[in-house]
């Protein structure tokens, strides 16, 4: 069994009080999943998570945190090992492509239903938590500086 190494990222609109995370479709499959791919030779993973988020969903992300990393079995049972990335897009839109024929974006709930796979669900929790805690800081920093 060989392994595949990827990477991926959990893109996240954080320009309404509820974050809205971003979905693809991938008519090959006809499942709802995260952005990601495989390395090219030579390239970091987080290298690698941008790009492929541009490749699949024709947006420009930055990244924000490193997020746990999943591995799982392939259909041909191979063993694919992917890192994630938080991260927000910063331009550029979506058009249907060889990989992604569709994108949404959903309230953490709605992603959690339409996700097709148990370790999205769970990087998606991991995100929406990470998420949380970084406006929880950036609300104290505030106060903090509002006191000084």
């Amino acid at each position: 069994m060989s392994v595949i190494e990827a990477a991926g990222g959990v893109v996240v609109d954080l320009s309404r009080s509820k974050p809205r995370y971003l979905l693809i479709h991938r008519e090959r499959y006809d499942d709802w999943s995260l952005p990601k791919g495989k390395l090219e030779k030579g390239e970091k993973h987080r290298e690698a998570a941008v790009r492929e988020v541009k490749e699949e969903t024709g947006l420009d992300c930055e990244t924000i945190c490193k997020l746990s990393a999943s591995q799982y079995q392939t259909p041909n049972m191979n063993l694919k090992k992917v890192r994630y990335w938080l991260m927000v897009p910063t331009g550029g839109d979506f058009e249907p492509n060889e990989e992604v024929d569709a994108v949404t974006w959903l309230k953490k709930s709605q992603a959690m239903t339409l996700l097709s796979y148990v370790h999205d669900q769970a990087l998606l929790v991991e995100a929406h938590l990470a998420i949380k805690a970084l406006r929880r800081d950036q609300k104290r920093a505030r106060k903090a500086a509002r006191r000084a």
